[in-house]
């Protein structure tokens, strides 16, 4: 659950150890179109580009300042949906796979190259759903109920976590789960 905090900015809540909380809009962008993902106190952090002119859908998350962080493609010709988010600089960061069962609530898993897999769980076209690694260590919440604004739903990544493949892998989910 989100808390309020009195620091503004990311320093002050990255000074303070705790989590960092993020807005993001339900339809984050058309191709062609841009989008800006701001922080809790309404600062421009992350800047999503959306790629024109290709064969598949592409996302790419910026830093503000414009340097490529992460990109975000569809996988085509699979059986389960998937979606495979690049590091900037080149090479696999992430691979998203929709579970093709799951019975009670959504269910997806996040492959990251030489780490712990990912799960993700909850009500995905809601946008409340929890985001885990292995033993139930809490990597990420997104909620809707933060927010009274329509189509904007909120990302808060737990300390020691990339924020920005958070993101982009909430980006990629959000795209997978609404097409």
């Amino acid at each position: 659950m989100m808390r309020r905090r009195a620091e503004g900015g990311l320093r002050g809540r990255e000074e303070a150890g705790g989590t960092h909380r993020y807005k993001m809009k339900e339809k984050l962008v058309s191709i062609g179109d841009d989008y800006w993902i701001e922080d809790a106190a309404g600062e421009r952090a992350f800047k999503v580009d959306g790629k024109a002119l290709r064969v598949r859908n592409t996302l790419v998350i910026q830093s503000k300042e414009g340097q490529d962080l992460y990109k975000i493609q569809e996988r085509m010709l699979r059986i389960k949906d998937t979606m495979e988010i690049e590091k900037g600089a080149g090479g696999t960061a992430a691979t998203i796979k929709k579970a093709l069962i799951a019975p009670l609530r959504d269910r997806w898993t996040v492959s990251i190259p030489g780490g712990e897999d990912w799960e993700v769980q909850g009500n995905i076209l809601d946008h409340e759903y929890h985001i885990e690694a292995g033993r139930r260590e809490r990597v990420a919440e997104v909620s809707k109920k933060w927010f009274r604004i329509r189509d904007t739903y909120g990302v808060e990544v737990e300390p020691g976590h990339d924020d920005a493949l958070v993101l982009a892998i909430t980006a990629a989910i959000d795209q997978m789960a609404h097409d």
